[in-house]
């Protein structure tokens, strides 16, 4: 049963995160590394913010900004919405269709322990796919 499933039974661990004064070249640096979409913003282990590629295209591409002269802070999305590890799939499915977004930081406490994604909920639980197909239509706000 989904509902039994929880936030930290399918999260990733390894969060990638970058510090608010981080400049955006490091950003996306990181993120091509890793090969990532987007990146969380932490203050010590809290996360102050997120970075998508959809974020960098609108604020720093779109509007040809240098990415060296600008910082992590300047174009993230904040505040960011995140998740207690100790919630369930289906609490995490409905947050998503709720704030329209597919990545959602987890929490234990006050610490980030780990990220869940639309991604990782349809493969694992795929029961939730009806409670996100919103987020896959178009034209939807996302990271």
């Amino acid at each position: 049963m989904a509902g039994t499933v929880l936030v930290r039974d399918i999260m990733s661990k390894d969060v990638k995160v970058v510090r608010p004064d981080s400049s955006v070249k490091e950003v996306v640096a990181t993120m091509n590394k890793f090969n990532i979409g987007s990146i969380v913003v932490v203050q010590g282990v809290r996360p102050v913010g997120i970075i998508s590629e959809r974020d960098i295209l609108r604020r720093v591409v779109e509007a040809c900004l240098a990415p060296e002269t600008l910082t992590a802070r300047q174009v993230m999305t904040s505040p960011v919405v995140t998740i207690k590890e100790t919630a369930s799939i289906d609490e995490a499915a409905k947050l998503m269709a709720r704030k329209k977004v597919k990545k959602l930081p987890v929490m234990n406490k006050e610490e980030l322990v780990g990220i869940v994604t639309f991604t990782d909920i349809v493969a694992k639980v795929p029961t939730m796919l009806s409670i996100l197909e919103e987020l896959v239509r178009p034209y939807h706000r996302s990271y």
